[in-house]
C-alpha cells in the first residue's frame, strides 16, 4: 500500500480543507516547492528531499502584517522578516534577520534560509506571534545559539517580546533562519514548548491545567515526557494555574493568523525547546515550561507569555497558526525544515504550552543552555545535524532525552535522523510544526508505564486503570477487571445536557470471556443448587457487591432499581457493624466485579439441559483450493487438531463431536461412524433444498472413531486431486451444517473453507459487483451491503439454532466478504482471509489461525444483557452479534476474543453520590455442555462539573468506540461523511473543554485535556484507515474484512491496529523491549533495523547502511544486498541477539488473537510502501493528512466552534 506515498494530497484528509490548504499554502506562489504545495498537509511522507526551504513555504509576504491583526492565515504575509519570531536567535546568524527579506510572498526568496518563515501560514505573524511562534519553533538557523539550537536568544531581531523576557522564544527568530543550519541544530526537544505551542496553543496545559480544579491538561502533562522539566511545569503549577499560556502562550490572544506563523515556527527549525534532541542547545524549554526563551522564564513564567512580543497578541497569532490548520504547520516545517527537521518537537505537550517533554533541565530559558539534556542530547549529531534532528529517540516527541534506552540518536547511526532513508526520510522537511512539539504518543504510553507498579485494584469507584500498553496485575476488589471492561469515562456527567455538552461518548467495550494472564485467577463459579441466582424482583439485576442488604440482612436493595427483595432463607446472613454480611468476603458475587454461576435449567432453552457442543468441517473442493494446497493441509493438520478440542478440564477428554463435509457445486457428507472400516461418502446433489443424508455417523466423538476420521483425512485430498470443476456454492453449505446441528439438537460451530465467489445456481448465488467507480460515491455505501437477503435470513436461524460460523477465505480475486461475512458476523463467528494464499508462504499463518481458532475457549448459544442503575442505560452496540430486541445481545457463538462496545444514553439524572452502575451477565453453554452465567459489574463516578469528566477519560477506549461507530456507518453513509462526523464530533469534544475547563488564553492556542492529549493523532489514524480511505490498491473486499474484523476487537487490539508499535530492535537486550519509536518515517535512521506490530502483520525494516555485524547477527549474512525479501522467518542463529529477536518476535504473536506473518523489508524496496503504509504519523498516499497537518485542521475546527 502506499502508504506513505505521500501522494500530494490536497487536502489532508483528502478534502480541501477549507483551512488547510489555505491559501496560504498554496499560493504561495513561489512558494512551495510542490512539495509542499499546497501543502496539503505535511507533504507526504516528508519528502525527504532538502526542504524546500525557503521557498517552501511562500515568502512571507513583505509586509509584516501587523501582529495584533487576526489576520488570517496569510501567511506570507510578512516579510520575512518579521517572521522571525522573537529576536532571531542568536545563533541564528541573525537569522538572516528576518531579513528583510522581505520575502514578498511571490517572491520566493526561497533561498534556502528562510524556511523559517513560520508565518508562512497565514498573515504574516506579527512579530510577536511570530516570535511566539518561534518560540515554538526553534527555528534557529546558524549555528546554534547558546541558549540552544534555535534558541538563540532573540536577538534582536525581534524586540524581545520583553514579554518573555523569557527568552522569548528565541529560537524562533526563526528568521529564517537559514534552511541549513537551522537544521542542524534541532531544536533542542525541549523545544516543544514552543512548537507545541504551535499547536496553537499557546502553552495549553500548563495554564490551564495547573488549575487544579481542572483537569490536567495536558499541557503540563507533557512534561511528562522528558521528566518534567522543571521549568516546565517550572510555574508552580499554581502559577500555571494561570494560563500560564505557555511561553508560546503568549497569549496568543492575538487572533494572528492563526497559525500561520506558528505553526510555521514549530515548524521550522526545531523549536527551539522542543527540539528534543536536537541540537545541541539546552533544550528548549518545553513549551510549557516555558520560556523556551533563553531568557530565563522568570520573566513570565507562567504565562509566558508568548516568548516574543507581548504574549499577547503574539500568541495568538503564533499560535493560531494553529488554527490556522491549514495544514500550513505542516507545511511550514519544510521551510523550516531546512533544517533538519525539527525533531518533532515534542508537540507533546499537548498543550503546547506545555512542553512535556523538555527535558527537564533547566529550561528554564528554553535556549538556555538547559539542562543539555535531553535536548540537547543529541544536539544534533553531526550526522543527524541535518536529518531529522536527531530523533528523539524514540521519537517521543519530547524531547525524551535520549530515551531511556538508547543513546541519544542511535548510536551509531548519526543519522538518526539522518536522512534517514533518502525517500522520505529525508528530514522531511518539516514543514510543519515540529513534531516533536506535539504531544507524542510514545511519551504518554512511556509515562504510563513507569507510574504503575503495584497490582491496579478494583475496589476504587471511577479510577482509570492503567492503558492497554502497560503490563499490570489486577486485584479484583469488586468492579470487573478493566480486562473483561474499559469505559471510555469514568466519571459520567450527571445530565444529558452535560453529556450532549461534551460530545464524550459514554461507553463501555466489554469482553466477557477474556483470557487472564496466568498470575491472575479465573471468576469463581457460584453453584446456589436449584435455586438459581439470587436476583432483584424488578430489574432482574444478579446479586453483586452492589446490593445493600437492610432490616438485618433480611432484605437487600436493589442498586440499580432501588427495589427491595426478600432474602431466601438457605442465603440469609446477619450483618456486622457496618451493615455488610459477616460472609461478605467468603461469597464472590458479596465481594468481587467478576464471577460466574451455574444456571439452573429454567435458564436453558426449551427447559431441558443443553446436549454438548459440536464442530463441523465444511471443505472446499474445488479447482482451486486443491491446486493451492489447502485441501491437504487442512486434511493433514486436522489429525492432530482433533485433540485440542476445547475442554473445561484439561484432564478430561473434550465432549464435542465433528462431522466433516466437502463441496463444489454440490455437498458430500461422510459417514465416519466408529464401527465401519472405511468412510462413506454421501452426496447430496439438490442444493437449493438441502437437507442432511444421515444422522447417524455423521457427528461422532473423535476418540471413538479415531481411525475412520484419519482413513478420510487421507483420501479427500486424493479424491479431489484431479477435479475440474471451478464453481462452488456457499449458502447450502451453512445450511447444511445447520440442518446438521438442528438434528442433533445441539449447539455448535461451522469451520467453512471457502474460496471463491459463490456463482454456482443455489441459494446465496453472487455476481461480481466489485466496482472501483463507485469509490467516493454516494453509492459506495451499497458495496458494503449484502448483496442477497439470503444470507440475512440464514443468520437469524443459526442464532436460534446456537450454530455459530467462523469462515476461512483464500480467495484470488473478489468473493463478496460484505455478503459471505453476514453469517459469521451475525453468529458471533469470525473471519479469516488469506488472499493468494501460496502453501509455502501463508501455511504458517494459517495453522496457527486454525489451532487457535480450534483450540480456544468458547461459549455457545450465548445471550447478553447489560443493565444500568437508574439515570442510564444501553442505547447501542457494536459487535458480532445479533439482536431481536433493544436490550438482548445474541450470540451463537462468543469467544476469547470478542469485544462488544456499548453506548449509554443518559433517561434521567444521575448522583454524584451513588455514582453509575452497570452489570454485563452473559447465559452461555460451556465448551462441555454446562450452561453457565458470566457477571461483570462496574461502577464509575458521577461528575456535575465538566472538567471532572475530562480528567477521567480513556482515549484508547474513545477511539475504540469511534471506529466501531465509523466502520458501522459506511454502510449507509458515504465515506466521506463519516469522516466528517468523526472530525466534527472530536473537534466539539476539545471545544467544549476549551471553552468550559481551560483557564482563559489566547485563541490561538490549542489547548487539550491531558487525557485526550492523543486523540487528535489517533482519531487521525481511523480516519487514515484503509476502510475509511482507501488507497488505489485496497479491494473492496479487504475494506469489508476489516470493518468487521475492527467490530469485535477490544481496546487492546484497535490501539496497535490504528498505532503500530514500532520497536528499533538494534536496541534490543535481554530483559526489557526498547522504547518503541514514534509511527514517522523521519524517526527510521539508515543504520538501524525496527520491528512494526500492527496486531495483523509484523515487519522487521533494515535500514540500508547498517552495520554488518548485526546484519549477521539477525541474518547471518554481512551484506545488506544479500538478504532474501521473501523470508518468512527469521534464521535460527546461535548467537543472543539472533535468539533475544526471535523470542521478542514470538511474544508479540502470543499476545494478538491472529497470527502475524513476517515481512522483511529493505530500505528503498518495493515493499516499502506496504510498510509506509503503517508509519501513521505521516501523510498518506491514499491522501490522508500526517499528524502535524490534522492537528493543525483540528485546531482550527476548535476555533470555528468557540467563534
Amino acid at each position: 500500500m502506499n502508504v506513505n506515498q505521500h501522494t500530494p494530497m490536497a487536502s489532508p484528509y483528502g478534502q480541501p480543507q477549507p483551512g488547510y490548504a489555505q491559501p496560504g499554502y498554496a499560493p504561495l506562489d513561489g512558494g512551495y516547492p510542490a512539495p509542499y504545495a499546497p501543502y496539503n498537509g505535511p507533504a507526504s511522507a516528508y519528502q525527504s528531499g532538502v526542504p524546500p526551504q525557503g521557498q517552501a513555504r511562500g515568502p512571507p509576504t513583505s509586509a509584516p502584517p501587523p501582529v495584533s491583526a487576526p489576520q488570517q492565515y496569510n501567511q506570507y504575509s510578512h516579510s520575512q522578516g518579521d517572521m522571525q519570531n522573537g529576536p532571531p536567535p542568536m545563533t541564528q546568524a541573525p537569522p538572516r534577520p528576518a531579513a528583510a527579506q522581505s520575502y514578498n510572498q511571490g517572491h520566493m526568496n526561497m533561498t534556502g534560509p528562510h524556511p523559517s518563515y513560520p508565518q508562512h501560514y497565514g498573515p504574516p505573524p506579527t512579530m510577536q506571534q511570530v516570535t511566539s511562534q518561534m518560540t515554538g519553533m526553534q527555528i534557529t538557523s546558524g549555528p546554534p545559539t547558546p541558549a540552544g539550537p534555535g534558541y538563540a536568544p532573540p536577538h534582536s531581531s525581534q524586540p524581545p517580546i520583553s514579554t518573555y523576557s523569557a527568552p522569548p522564544q528565541p529560537s524562533y527568530t526563526q528568521a529564517p533562519p537559514p534552511a541549513s543550519s537551522a537544521p542542524t541544530q534541532p531544536p533542542p526537544p525541549g523545544v516543544p514548548a514552543a512548537s507545541q505551542q504551535y499547536y496553537g496553543v499557546p502553552p495549553l496545559p500548563s495554564q490551564q491545567p495547573f488549575d487544579s480544579s481542572r483537569p490536567p491538561t495536558s499541557q503540563q502533562q507533557f512534561t511528562s515526557s522528558a521528566p518534567p522539566p522543571p521549568s516546565q511545569q517550572t510555574f508552580p503549577p499554581s502559577s500555571f494555574s494561570g494560563p500560564p499560556t505557555r511561553p508560546q502562550a503568549a497569549p496568543v490572544s492575538q487572533p494572528q493568523p492563526p497559525f500561520s506563523a506558528a505553526p510555521p515556527s514549530l515548524s521550522s527549525a526545531p523549536p527551539p525547546g522542543s527540539q528534543p534532541g536536537f541540537a545541541g542547545g539546552p533544550p528548549p524549554i518545553a513549551q510549557g515550561s516555558f520560556p523556551p526563551q533563553l531568557t530565563p522564564p522568570s520573566s513570565q513564567p507562567g504565562s509566558f507569555p508568548p516568548p516574543g512580543p507581548p504574549p499577547t497578541s503574539a500568541a495568538s497569532g503564533q499560535y493560531p497558526p494553529m488554527s490556522q490548520p491549514q495544514q500550513p504547520p505542516a507545511a511550514q516545517p519544510s521551510p523550516y525544515h531546512s533544517g533538519p527537521p525539527p525533531p518533532r518537537a515534542q508537540m507533546p505537550p499537548t498543550s503546547m504550552g506545555q512542553s512535556n517533554h523538555l527535558p527537564p533541565g533547566p529550561q528554564g530559558p528554553l535556549g538556555q543552555q538547559g539542562p543539555p539534556g535531553p535536548l540537547q542530547q543529541p544536539p544534533v549529531q553531526p550526522g543527524m545535524q541535518t536529518g531529522y534532528p536527531p530523533q528523539q529517540n524514540g521519537a517521543f516527541g519530547q524531547a525524551r532525552s535520549p530515551q531511556p534506552g538508547y543513546a541519544g540518536p542511535y548510536p551509531g547511526q548519526p543519522n538518526y535522523g539522518a536522512p534517514a532513508p533518502a525517500p522520505t526520510a529525508a528530514p522531511a522537511p518539516q514543514k510543519r510544526l515540529d513534531p516533536d512539539a506535539i504531544p507524542s504518543p510514545i511519551q504518554v504510553i512511556e509515562d504510563d508505564k513507569a507510574k504503575s507498579n503495584e497490582p491496579f485494584t478494583t475496589g476504587v469507584r471511577g479510577q482509570a486503570p492503567p492503558l492497554v500498553t502497560t503490563n499490570f496485575q489486577v486485584k479484583d476488589q469488586g468492579n470487573a477487571s478493566p480486562r473483561f471492561i474499559r469505559c471510555t469515562a469514568y466519571n459520567m456527567p450527571c445530565t444529558s445536557d452535560m453529556a450532549k455538552q461534551s460530545q464524550v461518548p459514554l461507553a463501555a467495550v466489554i469482553k466477557p470471556l477474556a483470557t487472564l494472564p496466568p498470575d491472575e485467577a479465573p471468576p469463581y463459579v457460584v453453584d446456589h443448587g436449584e435455586t438459581g441466582p439470587i436476583r432483584c424482583n424488578r430489574c432482574k439485576a444478579y446479586m453483586c457487591p452492589y446490593m445493600q442488604f437492610i432490616e438485618g440482612g433480611r432484605r437487600f436493595q436493589c442498586g440499580f432499581c432501588s427495589c427491595v427483595t426478600e432474602v431466601p432463607p438457605h442465603y440469609f446472613q446477619h450483618l456486622d457493624h457496618t451493615g455488610k454480611r459477616v460472609d461478605c468476603y467468603d461469597r464472590p458475587e458479596l465481594s468481587l466485579g467478576s464471577y460466574e454461576y451455574l444456571a439452573t435449567v429454567d435458564y436453558c432453552k426449551n427447559n431441558k439441559l443443553p446436549q454438548p457442543p459440536a464442530f463441523i468441517f465444511l471443505i472446499d473442493v474445488s479447482y482451486n483450493a486443491v491446486k493451492s494446497g489447502m485441501v491437504s493441509i487442512i486434511c493433514n493438520e486436522l489429525k492432530s487438531l482433533l485433540d485440542l478440542l476445547p475442554r473445561q478440564n484439561p484432564e478430561v477428554d473434550s465432549v464435542i463431536r465433528v462431522g466433516f463435509v466437502t463441496y463444489n457445486k454440490v455437498l458430500h457428507f461422510y459417514n465416519v461412524k466408529s464401527t465401519l472400516a472405511q468412510p462413506q461418502m454421501l452426496v447430496v446433489s439438490d442444493v437449493s433444498d438441502m437437507f442432511v443424508p444421515l444422522l447417524d455417523g455423521f457427528l461422532v466423538n473423535v476418540n471413538e472413531s479415531r481411525q475412520v476420521i484419519e482413513s478420510l483425512l487421507d483420501q479427500i485430498p486424493e479424491m479431489f486431486a484431479d477435479t475440474r470443476e471451478t464453481e462452488t456454492v456457499f449458502g447450502p453449505v451453512i445450511q447444511a451444517g445447520l440442518e446438521a446441528l438442528k438434528a442433533a439438537d445441539c449447539a455448535g460451530k461451522l469451520f467453512v473453507f471457502h474460496t471463491s465467489l459463490p456463482i454456482a445456481e443455489a441459494p446465496g448465488k453472487l455476481k461480481n459487483r466489485e466496482d472501483k467507480k463507485l469509490i467516493g460515491t454516494d453509492k459506495e455505501k451499497t458495496l458494503f451491503q449484502p448483496q442477497v437477503g439470503v444470507y440475512n435470513n440464514l443468520a437469524k436461524e443459526c442464532v436460534a439454532q446456537g450454530c455459530c460460523v467462523d469462515l476461512f477465505l483464500f480467495p484470488n480475486q473478489y468473493v463478496d466478504v460484505a455478503t459471505l461475512g453476514v453469517v459469521p458476523v451475525s453468529t458471533g463467528g469470525s473471519i479469516y482471509k488469506y488472499t493468494y494464499f501460496q502453501a509455502q508462504t501463508d501455511q504458517e499463518r494459517f495453522l496457527n489461525d486454525l489451532r487457535r481458532d480450534v483450540q480456544k475457549q468458547v461459549g455457545f448459544d450465548a445471550v447478553m444483557r447489560v443493565r444500568t442503575s437508574t439515570g442510564i442505560r444501553a442505547t447501542d452496540f457494536f459487535g458480532s452479534f445479533y439482536m431481536n430486541n433493544t436490550t438482548d445481545v445474541e450470540l451463537a457463538g462468543l469467544d476469547c476474543d470478542k469485544a462488544i462496545t456499548v453506548e449509554f444514553k443518559h433517561d434521567d439524572k444521575l448522583s454524584e453520590e451513588t455514582g453509575a452502575l452497570m452489570q454485563c451477565a452473559v447465559l452461555y453453554t460451556s465448551c462441555s455442555g454446562q450452561r453457565r452465567l458470566r457477571i461483570h459489574n462496574m461502577a464509575v463516578n458521577c461528575c456535575a462539573q465538566l472538567a471532572d469528566l475530562y480528567r477521567n477519560c480513556e482515549t484508547d477506549t474513545i477511539i475504540n468506540y469511534f471506529a466501531k461507530y465509523a466502520f458501522r456507518g459506511v454502510a449507509n453513509n458515504p465515506t466521506k461523511a463519516v469522516r466528517d462526523t468523526l472530525v466534527n464530533q472530536c473537534a466539539q469534544i476539545l471545544a467544549c473543554y476549551r471553552k468550559n475547563c481551560a483557564s482563559p488564553s489566547s485563541a490561538g492556542q490549542l489547548i487539550l485535556p491531558e487525557c485526550m492529549k492523543l486523540l487528535p493523532v489517533y482519531l487521525n489514524c481511523v480516519m487514515k484507515s484503509d476502510v475509511l480511505l482507501p488507497g488505489a490498491d485496497v479491494s473492496l473486499d479487504d475494506r469489508a474484512y476489516l470493518k468487521q474484523l475492527i467490530g469485535c476487537m477490544d481496546v487492546a487490539e484497535t490501539h496497535v491496529f490504528f498505532y503500530p508499535r514500532l520497536l528499533p530492535v538494534m536496541k534490543l537486550e535481554s530483559g526489557s523491549l526498547p522504547v518503541a519509536v514514534r509511527d514517522s518515517e523521519e524517526r527510521l535512521s539508515k543504520g538501524g533495523v525496527y520491528l512494526m506490530e500492527t496486531g495483523l502483520h509484523l515487519f522487521l525494516w533494515v535500514g540500508a547502511s547498517v552495520q554488518q555485524e548485526l546484519l549477521l547477527n539477525i541474518f547471518g549474512t554481512p551484506s545488506f544486498s544479500q538478504i532474501d525479501p521473501n523470508m518468512i522467518s527469521l534464521p535460527v542463529l546461535d548467537n543472543p541477539f539472533s535468539q533475544r529477536l526471535r523470542e521478542v518476535v514470538d511474544s508479540f504473536r502470543a499476545q494478538r488473537s491472529r497470527y502475524m506473518k513476517l515481512m522483511v523489508v529493505k530500505q528503498e524496496d518495493r515493499a516499502e510502501l506496504t510498510f509506509r503504509h503503517f508509519l501513521v504519523e505521516d501523510k498518506s498516499a491514499s491522501g490522508g493528512a500526517s499528524y502535524v497537518d490534522f492537528l493543525c485542521h483540528m485546531h482550527k475546527e476548535i476555533r470555528q466552534l468557540l467563534s
